[in-house]
């Protein structure tokens, strides 16, 4: 498995070369996400102003940053939680949910899910 751009991720198998699109998998990291009690939704970060914004889920991807180094995926998401709620048991669920899901769904290692509370919200 190499990382032949930064855009996707590749495996070889027997059978032949599988490449995955990493918005794929910024995707169904994000549907997981979205599962998660506690999750609000992704925040974009309006680099100019500073301005953090609750994206909407067609563009959630925005939030989540997929790597790749050493056939092991990195994921980083950007999110606004309910207010609240435990910032650590929201934060845990959310990555044993995310590296449970994501590997089974890619057949990748996920190395590592990193969390950035970029806001919180409340919800009715």
């Amino acid at each position: 498995m190499k990382n032949s751009s930064m855009k996707e991720t590749s495996m070889n198998t027997h059978m032949g070369n599988i490449t995955i699109d990493n918005e794929v998998i910024a995707q169904y990291a994000g549907s997981v996400a979205m599962e998660c009690f506690g999750v609000v939704g992704m925040a974009g970060i309006n680099v100019k102003d500073g301005l953090v914004k609750l994206l909407k889920m067609d563009s959630m991807t925005r939030g989540i940053n997929v790597s790749i180094q050493n056939n092991k995926l990195t994921l980083n998401f950007h999110v606004i939680l309910a207010y609240g709620v435990s910032i650590l048991a929201v934060s845990d669920n959310l990555i044993s949910n995310v590296k449970y899901k994501v590997e089974e769904f890619t057949g990748i290692e996920v190395e590592k899910v990193n969390i950035f509370v970029e806001g919180v919200r409340v919800i009715d």
